[in-house]
């Protein structure tokens, strides 16, 4: 059994496999309004932040910001039933884990309206206490503050949380708050990417959560 009481989980590359859908609408998006796909490994580099100031990086006006937004964001609807997924034997730990009586919480980059997607699409809602979104905070990971209100909002002690996540974003952002991390490398960052940022622990597959201690 875990001796801690408090699992913080990022979403997106961590409980939802969505790397096809975000690198989809990616490429449609820069086609769309730049005739041409910037360095993809460039963009990867930003997955675990909010879109807005990911795109910003291509925009050349404001106006052009907010078109690619849309055209983003109406690709990613488009194809995210299609294009979306549980990884495999995450419904599973998120159930263990609610029977234990563990307090859980999404601490994710994404708006909230997609997460609530996500989380419905996968069935995996119902299972979290709170839920921390890009709508909610005004500073985003690796800063800490989604996490520290992650904890707010559950009322728990950092001192008994672990924060999972499958980007060095997450890695920073959980240990600028004090709590633990945990580097889940089923996600679209190797072991390499997060070997700067030292996580706690290392879980190749999503059944270590359960050992965690």
């Amino acid at each position: 059994m875990s001796n801690l009481s408090t699992f913080l989980f990022d979403l997106d590359g961590t409980l939802i496999d969505s790397t096809e859908l975000i690198m989809s609408s990616f490429r449609y998006t820069m086609n769309v309004h730049l005739g041409m796909v910037p360095s993809e490994e460039e963009w990867r580099a930003g997955f675990g932040t909010p879109l807005r100031p990911q795109l910003a990086r291509y925009a050349r006006s404001e106006k052009e910001l907010v078109d690619m937004t849309a055209t983003y964001r109406a690709h990613n609807h488009e194809h995210h039933d299609r294009l979306v997924k549980p990884y495999s034997g995450i419904r599973e730990v998120i159930a263990e884990l609610k029977v234990r009586g563990s307090r859980m919480c999404i601490v994710t980059s994404k708006n909230k309206v997609g997460a609530e997607r996500g989380l419905r699409h996968c069935a995996l809602d119902g299972f979290f206490e709170a839920l921390v979104t890009a709508d909610d905070v005004t500073e985003h990971k690796p800063s800490p503050i989604p996490v520290t209100e992650g904890l707010s909002r559950l009322n728990a002690d950092a001192g008994q949380a672990v924060f999972v996540g499958d980007s060095p974003h997450d890695c920073q952002a959980g240990r600028l708050a004090h709590v633990l991390t945990a580097g889940a490398l089923w996600g679209p960052f190797t072991r390499e990417k997060f070997k700067p940022y030292s996580p706690d622990y290392w879980l190749e597959h999503p059944h270590e959560i359960l050992r965690l201690e």
